[in-house]
């Protein structure tokens, strides 16, 4: 009998004031370190960096992404539902089951199964969770280089005193997400 092939679904950015959501569906290969796999909040930066590295050797994973004006248009659930459903298609490889964080999952999607918490309880959620993580920072950092008003650097678009005292000092750029409350208010003084 054929083992199921399981994916793992996570996003990363939902609370974030500015940049996009993104998503990682990663389908772990028997070489990777199950040990190393955790919730990506609590493994630090470098670490997060190395361990990511690892997975992408050891599994098949697809990055999906929804942009802030998908955001804006559609709301921060949806368009990270969009961004989940975006990853899961890229995969190389079909899975038999999708398992996916959250209580929510993408419309149409076939077998699966919402698991709250799933990025501390399920290593192959972990792994989409420490995936997604990185490239998010990764995407904020190299942001940052162009918008260094507003410390993404650090913050990676959460709303940290740094970043909301670079949006009352400089205003919001086109990264930010104007309906989001922070953002929303400067834009209306």
């Amino acid at each position: 009998m054929r083992e199921l092939i399981t994916a793992g679904v996570d996003e990363v950015g939902r609370g974030c004031l500015a940049g996009p959501v993104v998503s990682a569906a990663v389908i772990l290969k028997k070489g990777i370190n199950l040990n190393l796999l955790k919730d990506s909040k609590k493994i630090t930066f470098n670490k997060r960096e190395e361990i990511s590295e690892h997975i992408k050797n050891n599994s098949c994973y697809a990055i999906g992404i929804a942009s802030v004006k998908e955001i804006l248009n559609l709301n921060i659930l949806q368009a990270s539902l969009l961004s989940m459903k975006r990853a899961i298609e890229k995969l190389p490889v079909r899975p038999g089951m999708t398992l996916i964080d959250g209580n929510f999952a993408p419309k149409g999607l076939k077998n699966y199964k919402t698991i709250v918490n799933g990025d501390e309880k399920i290593k192959v959620i972990s792994a989409a969770s420490i995936v997604a993580k990185v490239y998010r920072d990764r995407f904020m950092i190299k942001l940052s280089k162009k918008f260094s008003n507003y410390a993404w650097e650090r913050n990676f678009g959460y709303g940290t005193k740094a970043h909301l005292s670079g949006l009352k000092k400089f205003g919001i750029t086109a990264h930010h997400r104007k309906a989001f409350k922070p953002v929303h208010k400067i834009l209306s003084r």
